[in-house]
């Protein structure tokens, strides 16, 4: 697959078919992955790719504290920045409608949060999920650096005909993924990543971009 229709083609998938992912294939990714941009080359991301029976108990665990009302565990950083001003909160108000859309569920349901947080811990019925964490030393560089990775990741699945949804939300439950995964208390969850087949026949919802203009200035040119 051509770069280009890679990024083009990459957006959140919330609809995913039970087809098995083959573990080739991750390790494929995986593997191309490591050349990610690393300032000074710390690689600081440390990867826990979760599927089968640990990865269904997962899910049913997860599941049963969002449909109680579990609010979670405490946040280890912030999802948002308090205090959105526009444009920021106008694409944010923007997306967040369709996705509610796309998902079926009114903006006015009072069940809306338990809802979207019992949809978010079945990881949308993704087989795949890789979880990604850091090192409590890390700063925001390396967080960057993370980022550039899971960028890279999801754009290699692309290239296997695979599809994503990054997933801040497992963040709520981390102490339950920790659990699952054996990560130790050094490490700090930064995003969960489902993985897998777009389910046929599911709606796609592609949010909108801001145009090249509103984000990029050219000086000199």
């Amino acid at each position: 697959m051509d770069v280009y229709e890679a990024v083009d083609s990459r957006r959140a998938v919330r609809a995913f078919s039970d087809e098995p992912v083959p573990r080739e294939v991750l390790e494929r990714v995986l593997a191309a992955a490591t050349r990610a941009p690393s300032s000074g080359n710390l690689q600081p991301w440390h990867i826990y790719v979760v599927t089968g029976d640990p990865l269904a108990e997962l899910k049913e665990r997860a599941t049963a504290r969002a449909l109680a009302g579990d609010p979670g565990d405490e946040r280890e950083y912030p999802m948002y920045p308090t205090g959105l001003t526009s444009p920021y909160l106008d694409r944010f108000s923007a997306a967040a409608a369709q996705r509610y859309q796309a998902l079926g569920i009114e903006r006015d349901d009072p069940d809306r949060p338990m809802k979207i947080a019992a949809l978010n811990s079945g990881a949308f019925g993704a087989p795949v999920v890789l979880f990604c964490y850091l090192d409590r030393t890390m700063g925001p560089g390396q967080w960057g650096d993370a980022g550039m990775y899971l960028q890279t990741v999801m754009l290699l699945l692309r290239a296997e005909g695979l599809h994503s949804c990054p997933q801040v939300m497992w963040t709520m439950y981390r102490k339950t993924v920790s659990q699952t995964v054996g990560a130790d208390g050094g490490l700090v969850l930064f995003c969960g990543v489902s993985v897998g087949f777009e389910k046929e026949g599911s709606p796609r919802l592609r949010t909108g971009r801001a145009d090249m203009t509103e984000t990029v200035s050219f000086i000199g040119a």
